[in-house]
């Protein structure tokens, strides 16, 4: 018996699925359509394919670009703790080639399901040259 409590497992063996609402399923993708359009407006905005901000490493290393950042500043992004600090770098300088203050930065470190989609959608413009890859 304490083998199956150290498992979790309920006793008896059997277990109940956990059943997901189709709402809440239809919502989470709605809003992930929503980001993936806001990153690909964003990438446009700054002169670089939409399509780059699909891609999981690659639109790190653009984006780090489009902040006038250097790309090897990805392999910070392995050490612990100071990914955190590099990302709110980096997210601050890419608020500030947009026009926008430190505070933008943060929130688009911090919120960036909220100020993705205001970079994106509002009338921010890139004041940075094109980023080359």
């Amino acid at each position: 018996m304490t083998s199956l409590l150290l498992l979790a497992q309920a006793p008896g063996g059997t277990q109940e699925i956990p059943q997901v609402s189709p709402i809440a399923v239809i919502l989470g993708l709605a809003v992930w359509v929503f980001i993936i359009a806001s990153l690909w407006k964003v990438f446009a905005k700054a002169g670089q394919p939409g399509w780059a901000s699909l891609i999981p490493i690659y639109n790190a290393y653009i984006m780090f670009k489009m902040a006038g950042k250097p790309g090897w500043w990805l392999l910070l992004l392995l050490l612990p703790l100071v990914n955190f600090v590099i990302l709110i770098i980096v997210f601050i300088a890419l608020a500030e080639k947009f026009g926008k203050g430190a505070g933008f930065g943060v929130g688009l470190a911090l919120l960036g399901v909220i100020f993705f989609p205001i970079l994106a959608f509002g009338d921010a413009k890139y004041q940075g040259a094109p980023a080359t890859t």
